[in-house]
């Protein structure tokens, strides 16, 4: 018999504009997939779950994220984004993951992102061989989450030789036929490739068409730094007819106009990931440039070695980058802002359905909508910073933080219930990180010249 699953009474954010929202409703889950959104539903034989006093939304959808530095977390609260190469690439950190490293990284990164209201990412990862791989999968499945495994470079010194490409082509191949032969299922593959600034023109184009070859999302960074400004790597991708909605190019930050045209008319995405752009020196988010051209960003943490792990501080940094740009162009021509630029809706839905988009995701997730599968999370409004409640989309953004996503449900299973997780062993998984933590750090000289201990 299917387990139906009722959420009873809650605030309702279905980000679907055909349903629109509910100050109160009812949310009828039938084993993965929601089947019913209205009020006052009157279900029998099934498990009700009070939501009065929530707010019953999406899950997030991160697009970008590095998830096994979860083992290295906060470490470079101070880091440029050139200390981050050289301590990561350079410096060899990523070079001295074991599988097994990969795999507690995975796993608890992946939670992480979970506990946080986070039900789908992708993880561009770094492979150092078929086992490792194998171990990176193994963390993401046994989380729960639903994830977009993107299959990656190895962080040894040779990661920025522009003469390589993919390492692994042919295990790319065994990955996909072992693991994801199917698409009905919460983890998916992608490709993680150096892209046309950071490999040769040729490999660019070899990991572009071994991604279609697979049928895969294919993700690479650009346009940032010093890089993106000069080389027009947009515009020779358009030249060379490879653009299309299978790409996804990570920040951005530094391509001109008509290149972000030229993604929005192809179906490409991009995902802003703000705070560690601003932060680190990648240059200005891009989220306003690319909704000017008739795009839709979407949102991701990036590295959590930098900022923590959840959307709400994603959403927060994009909004106000946004609407500060705007504003002081207004303020340099003497104006003063009449409306802002940006709404909190617009960056709801860059963290939801946007993002579920640019990962080819949007039939399954990123909207609560009846024949989608039920990734939902609820937001406690009996918290302080909560109520009373007003506007519940500014309540998600503006307000709400990881403290108030009392459950978490992936494809109609229970992951966050009551503000607690459900089956995980934390003694065993902090044992695991700091064993693997250390192994990765212990005598290691950092770029700043500091030894960790």
């Amino acid at each position: 018999m299917i387990k139906r699953t009722l959420l009873k009474n809650g605030t309702v954010i279905t980000l679907d504009k055909t349903i629109g929202d509910f100050k109160q409703a009812d949310v009828l889950i039938e084993g993965n997939k929601i089947v019913e959104i209205q009020p006052d539903l009157n279900v029998s034989e099934c498990e009700t779950i009070d939501a009065e006093n929530m707010i019953v939304m999406p899950g997030f959808v991160d697009t970008h994220r590095h998830t096994w530095e979860s083992l290295i977390r906060n470490i470079g609260a101070d880091w440029s984004l050139d200390t981050y190469l050289k301590n990561i690439y350079f410096g060899n950190i990523g070079s001295r993951l074991r599988p097994f490293d990969g795999y507690v990284g995975n796993l608890i990164g992946a939670l992480e992102a979970l506990e946080a209201g986070v039900t789908t990412i992708l993880d561009w990862s770094m492979i150092e061989s078929p086992e490792h791989a194998d171990e990176w999968i193994r963390g993401l499945k046994e989380a729960g989450i639903r994830a977009v495994f993107a299959y990656g470079l190895s962080g040894d010194h040779d990661y920025w030789n522009r003469e390589s490409k993919l390492r692994h082509p042919e295990d790319s191949k065994r990955v996909k036929k072992q693991y994801f032969s199917s698409t009905d299922q919460l983890l998916t593959m992608g490709l993680a490739i150096r892209g046309p600034e950071f490999s040769h023109w040729e490999a660019t184009v070899s990991d572009i068409q071994l991604a279609r070859e697979l049928d895969v999302i294919c993700s690479m960074h650009l346009g940032f730094g010093t890089w993106g400004s000069v080389d027009r790597s947009i515009e020779k991708l358009h030249k060379a007819d490879l653009l299309g909605p299978d790409l996804n190019f990570v920040h951005a930050n530094t391509i001109n106009d008509n290149e972000f045209g030229l993604i929005a008319s192809s179906g490409a995405s991009i995902s802003v990931t703000p705070e560690v752009e601003m932060m680190m020196g990648h240059g200005y988010p891009a989220t306003g440039l690319f909704l000017e051209q008739g795009g839709r960003p979407a949102i991701g943490v990036d590295v959590v070695t930098s900022t923590g792990g959840d959307l709400f501080a994603q959403m927060k940094f994009a909004l106000q980058a946004e609407r500060s740009r705007i504003n002081e162009q207004l303020l340099k021509e003497e104006k003063m802002p009449e409306q802002l630029a940006l709404s909190a809706r617009d960056v709801l839905e860059f963290a939801t359905i946007d993002g579920a988009r640019a990962l080819g995701l949007d039939h399954k997730t990123g909207t609560l909508t009846p024949g989608k599968e039920a990734d939902i999370i609820m937001i406690d409004l009996t918290h302080l910073n909560m109520f009373p409640l007003n506007d519940p989309v500014g309540a998600v953004v503006q307000c709400a933080n990881t403290h108030n996503v009392d459950s978490v449900f992936v494809a109609g299973k229970a992951i966050k219930r009551r503000g607690e997780m459900l089956n995980i062993n934390l003694d065993r998984l902090r044992q695991w990180a700091m064993e693997s933590r250390d192994h990765l750090l212990t005598g290691y000289q950092t770029a700043e010249g500091n030894e960790t201990n």
